[in-house]
């Protein structure tokens, strides 16, 4: 869930990996599994799409864990759901789909890099910008084909690594499991990995959380966590949206045992010229006097 800096909106999925399934017809075509409709059906919002349009329900937010304390920045919030420990399952709640995939960007991370877009994501921040991918049935099926071009698009000397967003990452873990696999496998860590999440770092590692979540996290160098809150929003933040989330060190933070910051933080400051400050209080004073 990137919504920690105002994900950049995916492209048109047609436009994805070519020769990946199309992406018109298997949100309504694929079957759900039992026990799936249940789950969704418990969450504030959902969205639906049907003969290529999308409707959207909507309904108060929920805090699914009320009274639990210790769970991060700026949780809970009316702004987004809450769950609690293990409540959403990416081993059951995923449908192994893609949004969107998108080569040689560097606005997603460090560096250049190659994002890979999942669907499904049950946080539904207010305002968040890819609200149309929230739906864990939108999109392109994952594929061999289009892992098979990940890779290959990771050996390039200039790609420094892979960025996984959404969408909910952690909630797509059967896929992505197997794809961070094959990239520590095949680079070792030559190549980074930077992940999104609506979870916080303290909500993933608390008791009764889904372990393939902590499966996945461990295959990750960079973490930006938390959601999106409309109320904290600051377009100056470094690859963040809202000022409670967090560009994590993941290895460190594993060893440590505690939340240990991306040394590279660099987030932009306003900067309002001296000159313009007195010329506005000399217009303040002349206005009030």
């Amino acid at each position: 869930m990137k919504d920690g800096f105002r994900k950049t909106k995916p492209r048109n999925t047609s436009s994805t990996v070519e020769g990946t399934a199309s992406a018109a017809s298997s949100a309504t075509a694929r079957p759900v599994p039992a026990g799936t409709a249940s789950a969704e059906t418990a969450l504030a919002e959902a969205t639906a799409t049907a003969s290529g349009k999308t409707r959207t329900r909507k309904s108060a937010h929920r805090d699914f864990a009320k009274g639990e304390t210790g769970r991060g920045p700026s949780v809970p919030s009316n702004l987004t759901n809450n769950p609690k420990a293990g409540q959403w399952d990416g081993r059951s709640m995923s449908r192994n789909m893609i949004a969107d995939y998108k080569r040689f960007v560097v606005t997603d991370g460090e560096g250049i890099r190659c994002s890979l877009y999942v669907s499904g994501c049950p946080f539904h921040c207010d305002e968040c910008y890819n609200s149309s991918i929230w739906d864990f049935l939108a999109g392109h099926e994952y594929s061999q084909e289009l892992e098979d071009q990940i890779i290959k698009d990771l050996s390039l000397d200039y790609v420094q690594g892979l960025t996984l967003l959404g969408g909910e990452p952690l909630l797509n873990t059967p896929m992505l499991l197997k794809l961070t696999n094959r990239i520590r496998k095949e680079f070792g860590h030559n190549k980074d990995i930077w992940c999104w999440t609506g979870y916080t770092w303290e909500e993933l590692m608390r008791p009764g959380e889904t372990e393939d979540k902590l499966d996945l996290l461990k295959n990750v160098d960079i973490l930006v966590d938390g959601r999106y809150i409309k109320t904290l929003h600051d377009s100056l933040l470094q690859f963040r949206g809202s000022s409670n989330q967090r560009i994590i060190d993941v290895p460190r933070s594993l060893e440590s045992g505690k939340v240990t910051l991306w040394d590279k933080i660099h987030d932009q400051e306003r900067f309002i010229p001296e000159m313009y400050g007195k010329d506005r209080s000399i217009a303040d004073d002349r206005e009030n006097g």
